[in-house]
């Protein structure tokens, strides 16, 4: 399906038809929440993806494994595979916690939904562009004129302040739904001259065949990447802003045990997907986790632990994506918070870099080198690509 740019915004009737209709609330048996009560059901948290079999939420297993989340009823789903879905979710008291990207995060605040993002996970753009061997362009204004494949219409929101923010002029852009999860498939069969991407989803290409040169957002753009959100009620809450800083307390010292063990995230995750496991392999789910700890650690140096907000990069993406939208920014102080970032960040790092480097996995895992991968996880940038 084309989609014409710029495309018209959703109404707010509109969107909730869809979520009733097209998504299908009951679809994944979430229970209906009330907007501020104590959390005495399970908590949910909803995946912006078709499917939890992929390494991106290593921190929720591998934290689970080592007991972090002792005590909580938390619970997580893939929700439907529309792009928009995550925040849908959560605004309508179908799930607790959704993880949108910043520009389906934008969408709901467009909407009229009262979310607020209390954790950015991706520190780093991880979106990038994928490009079949030997045509990726040396200057990404160079596809102006050319048809960029997406999985789901709603990406065209993450890519179009993306490519604004480097000068391209957007007119000039055709977007294509091609399918989850086939829209990088039909890039390898021609069907566009680019296709969206993320790391770590770099490496499961590979695992598939799909052997891509790539424009790196990490690289090369200043704009953040997915977050998670919740309904901006529950901070009205004295109980639930305990429950969340303790879950977040979850995430923030898994991806600190994960970042001096990557193995152990990996091993988190195969267990959990023995299919996961087959299709990657130890090499593979590896390189995938290291490309994800790149974007979400960030510069550790300028933040103020894991998930801390740069409020700056966050203004920037949003006055990117209003100009698209031709509609006023948020303010990024409105609808982020750095509230719960210090209580999810306390914990002594040497204690846990300890923990970890104590911590056995399996020996195929142990066998290989992280900091080799490491020294090749641009390998797949334009200009390096072999």
């Amino acid at each position: 399906m084309k989609l014409h740019h710029p495309g018209p915004g959703m109404s707010r009737r509109r969107l909730l038809q869809v979520t009733a209709g097209g998504v299908a609330v009951s679809a994944i048996g979430l229970p209906r929440l009330a907007a501020a009560e104590p959390y005495d059901h399970t908590f949910t948290w909803i995946s912006p993806r078709g499917t939890l079999e992929v390494l991106d939420d290593y921190p929720y297993w591998l934290g689970k494994k080592l007991g972090y989340f002792d005590g909580m009823d938390t619970d997580m789903q893939p929700g439907p595979s529309d792009g928009t879905a995550t925040v849908k979710f959560v605004d309508l008291g179908q799930a607790d916690m959704g993880f949108p990207s910043p520009g389906v995060f934008s969408f709901g605040l467009r909407e009229g939904m009262n979310l607020k993002s209390v954790f950015s996970l991706g520190a780093r753009d991880t979106f990038s562009f994928a490009f079949r061997k030997g045509e990726g362009p040396a200057d990404i204004r160079e596809l102006e004129g050319k048809t960029i494949l997406l999985g789901s219409a709603a990406w065209q929101s993450i890519c179009d302040p993306m490519l604004l923010a480097q000068g391209v002029d957007l007119s000039k852009i055709t977007y294509v739904e091609a399918g989850w999860p086939t829209w990088g498939t039909a890039l390898a069969a021609g069907q566009g001259d680019a296709a969206l991407s993320w790391e770590g989803l770099r490496a499961e290409w590979i695992s598939s065949g799909l052997d891509f040169e790539y424009w790196l957002g990490v690289q090369h753009s200043p704009l953040p990447a997915n977050t998670y959100v919740i309904r901006s009620a529950d901070l009205e809450d004295p109980d639930k802003v305990d429950f969340l800083t303790r879950y977040l307390h979850g995430y923030a010292k898994a991806m600190e045990f994960a970042w001096h063990n990557p193995a152990a995230g990996v091993q988190a995750v195969f267990e959990q997907f023995p299919t996961l496991a087959d299709n990657l392999g130890p090499e593979l789910g590896m390189m995938s986790i290291i490309q994800q700890m790149y974007v979400y650690r960030g510069d550790m140096d300028k933040r103020g632990g894991w998930g801390w907000h740069d409020m700056d990069s966050w203004q920037t993406f949003f006055d990117l994506s209003s100009q698209v939208e031709g509609t006023e920014p948020p303010v990024a102080t409105d609808v982020c918070t750095n509230d719960l970032i210090a209580g999810a960040n306390d914990f002594s790092s040497e204690e846990v870099a300890a923990e970890a480097a104590a911590y056995e996995v399996d020996a195929d895992l142990a066998a290989v080198d992280a900091d080799e991968l490491r020294a090749h996880m641009f390998d797949q940038a334009i200009g390096n690509a072999g």
